[in-house]
């Protein structure tokens, strides 16, 4: 049998490389579908199956503690970029999503990086989040929906006072008297200050669209 020239091997060799580390850029699509929810702005990671924002009945980590209470991005996606070996980009909306309305971010995964998580502060709410969490990337395009998750970290008394961004403009309370653990959320009430008629939802609360650029 005929053996290859060394250099056709070598090009093969290097083509088998750059196909398993192939780079792939994503376009994802998330629509705020409730009547009266503002989403905080929108933080996305691609990343490995072996990572997760959160795991459901389990304490939020501090950074996601952060974001769903205040909407702050930057701690969470701080952790994430620390774990090159798991996460391959992260993306953060400029604004916030209002009702209605649609934000497109960019970002990139690859042959190894085959996984996409969000997530964002839902307000009027205490330590509401929308998310999704490890879908996997598609070779060309998928739809999903995302649901509204508690974090547990703070109690939902429903008072303006105690929850930061509009409507209310009031600040978080940091006393750790939650649930304790992730779950999905259950909505307003109207045990105080937001009126459900105004402010409740019904899972889903986002429609995420994942297209494939190249």
């Amino acid at each position: 049998m005929k053996k290859l020239p060394v250099i056709m091997t070598a090009a093969l060799m290097l083509s088998g490389t750059a196909f398993a580390d192939a780079t792939r850029s994503y376009k994802v699509t998330i629509t705020n579908i409730t009547a009266g929810q503002i989403f905080t702005p929108v933080l996305a990671v691609t990343h490995k199956s072996s990572l997760a924002l959160f795991e459901l009945g389990e304490p939020a980590s501090p950074s996601l503690e952060l974001l769903a209470e205040n909407g702050m991005t930057g701690p969470l996606e701080d952790v994430l970029l620390s774990m090159p070996d798991r996460v391959r980009d992260t993306a953060v909306a400029e604004a916030p999503l209002m009702p209605g309305q649609s934000v497109t971010l960019e970002i990139m995964g690859s042959n190894k990086i085959r996984y996409v998580s969000f997530a964002a502060m839902m307000l009027p709410t205490h330590d509401n989040f929308v998310a999704i969490d490890a879908v996997p990337l598609p070779w060309t395009y998928s739809t999903v929906y995302a649901k509204a998750y508690d974090a547990g970290t703070e109690d939902n008394d429903e008072l303006c006072v105690n929850i930061p961004g509009p409507p209310c403009m009031g600040a978080n309370v940091d006393d750790a008297s939650g649930e304790g653990y992730v779950h999905i959320a259950n909505g307003i009430h109207g045990v105080a200050d937001l009126d459900p008629i105004l402010h409740d939802w019904r899972n889903p609360v986002a429609k995420v669209t994942i297209e494939r650029v190249y």
